[in-house]
């Protein structure tokens, strides 16, 4: 085990290092650079070409690109990541500070999908083919086809102008302390709107896992022990149908991300979402690349668990 996780964090930093190349000629790829983001439209035709290189070169963006990406990727391995042309701080920096928002609205909003997905798929796949079946499976098409943003606003609008349960926006009330309490409850709409997607996903593939695993022999002859249907569901099917649900949930992970883009901007939620799309309409290249290199590492590292989380799933897995 130990030999396969350091060849796999081995194998994870060429990997890190392409990705950096990749988001890197996309930036370029662009129209327009920060100057072009900061002056408006309006007002470009008061400056001299002069004066825009002028800008340019004390924000470094005269430098030929190849060298602008190696002296970032010199910062990246000094654990620097440069600084925000915006804001002049460093982007570590402002990273760290949002990093624990987001990471707060990923992981209750996985925790969500998970417990209500998985549960809803158990239950649709022991009451196969009735009423509750049909009705969950078509709920699951519906919440998967809708895009978070139209539940984001329903919701809003529902339980926080009509029936006045949840606030509209920000992590806590302005003005007040941020308890935990103020916090919690200022999450559970983005979090829940986040998090349909993906329990959606989790139902389907739970319900499909476990009524493959309960077709299988050894359910059969347990059912012939006089064993409990219980006892049969919990202890024998469950284990072995959750198998296929940590692949999903590793590979649910980069659209949980993903997604918090928009809603955290919907939200107000001031975390790498809000972060990440303020850089995109500025052009800050220091700060579209570090937040793609996060992702890309908390993306590796969730494939590395859930190989690992394979292990004491299912003892026939061993890794040389």
């Amino acid at each position: 085990m130990r030999t396969y996780i350091l060849r796999r964090l081995a194998i994870s930093i060429p990997i890190l290092i392409g990705l950096t190349v990749v988001t890197f000629v996309l930036t370029e790829l662009m129209p327009g650079d920060f100057v072009d983001a900061l002056i408006p439209t309006t007002a470009i035709v008061n400056f001299s070409p002069e004066q825009l290189e002028a800008m340019r070169e004390n924000y470094g963006l005269n430098k030929p690109p190849w060298i602008r990406y190696l002296i970032w990727l010199r910062e990246l391995a000094k654990g620097n990541m440069g600084e925000s042309l915006a804001s002049g701080a460093p982007v570590r920096d402002e990273i760290l500070a949002r990093l624990p928002a987001t990471l707060q609205l990923t992981a209750t909003s996985l925790f969500f999908g998970v417990v209500f997905g998985a549960g809803l798929g158990i239950l649709s796949a022991v009451k196969q083919y009735t009423w509750v079946d049909q009705f969950l499976t078509l709920l699951g098409f519906f919440w998967i086809s809708t895009p978070g943003f139209v539940f984001a606003i329903g919701f809003i609008f529902l339980f926080s102008l009509k029936l006045n349960l949840f606030p509209t926006s920000g992590i806590y009330n302005y003005g007040e302390e941020a308890t935990f309490w103020n916090r919690i409850h200022h999450m559970i709409l983005p979090a829940v709107v986040l998090g349909l997607g993906s329990m959606a996903s989790f139902m389907r593939y739970s319900r499909s896992s476990l009524l493959d695993v309960i077709k299988q022999d050894y359910v059969t002859v347990a059912r012939a022990k006089g064993l409990a249907e219980r006892a049969i569901l919990l202890g024998h099917a469950l284990r072995n149908a959750l198998i296929p649900l940590i692949t999903i949930i590793s590979l649910d992970i980069p659209f949980l991300i993903g997604g918090t883009v928009i809603i955290e901007h919907i939200f107000a939620w001031p975390g790498m979402g809000t972060y990440s799309l303020s850089a995109i309409f500025f052009r800050d290249y220091p700060v579209i690349m570090a937040v793609n290199f996060m992702v890309a590492l908390v993306v590796l590292m969730s494939n590395l668990l859930a190989d690992i989380t394979y292990a004491f799933a299912d003892p026939r897995i061993r890794y040389e």
